[in-house]
């Protein structure tokens, strides 16, 4: 089960799609808890939130390693996404970029017309090349700076 939506990645070097197997799930926390909990000093239980079952996840995969996730929560129009994550080895090859392209084509086939997330302020540009429009101030969550950013499809 790929993405259903039309959606084609810009590079050929991976594959964004939908989560197929409880394996690739767990990959992809894995994948999460060692960027946010090891890296950056997030608590898992922070971390861990509990959305994840409600969740719809996208994954990066290259020949049969996950190199990349994130969380898409449908809430009526608007789509929370969250937990992006990039393997170190990864960063930088465009990754985080197509994970949101696939997003926007997720939020669309799915109904939304806005997605909404929490930005690291080091990451803001990402955001901001994306089409994303800051909402609020910047706020301390899990002891990093975040702003409020939203995007209308």
């Amino acid at each position: 089960m790929g993405i259903e939506a039309p959606y084609t990645p810009q590079s050929p070097a991976f594959e964004i799609r939908r989560v197929q197997t409880r394996q690739e799930l767990a990959a992809a926390m894995a994948l999460r808890y060692e960027v946010f909990c090891k890296e950056q000093g997030v608590p898992r239980h922070e971390e861990r939130d509990g959305r994840d079952h409600d969740a719809l996840h996208l994954i990066a995969v290259h020949d049969g390693h996950l190199l990349g996730t994130c969380r898409l929560v449908f809430v009526g129009a608007t789509v929370q996404f969250s937990r992006l994550a990039v393997a170190k080895s990864a960063r930088r090859s465009g990754i985080a970029s197509e994970l949101l392209r696939a997003t926007d084509a997720e939020t669309r086939a799915g109904g939304a017309n806005r997605i909404v997330l929490h930005a690291q302020t080091y990451a803001r540009s990402l955001y901001d090349k994306a089409g994303y429009v800051v909402t609020g101030r910047e706020f301390v969550e899990a002891g990093i700076r975040h702003v409020a950013m939203e995007r209308l499809l």
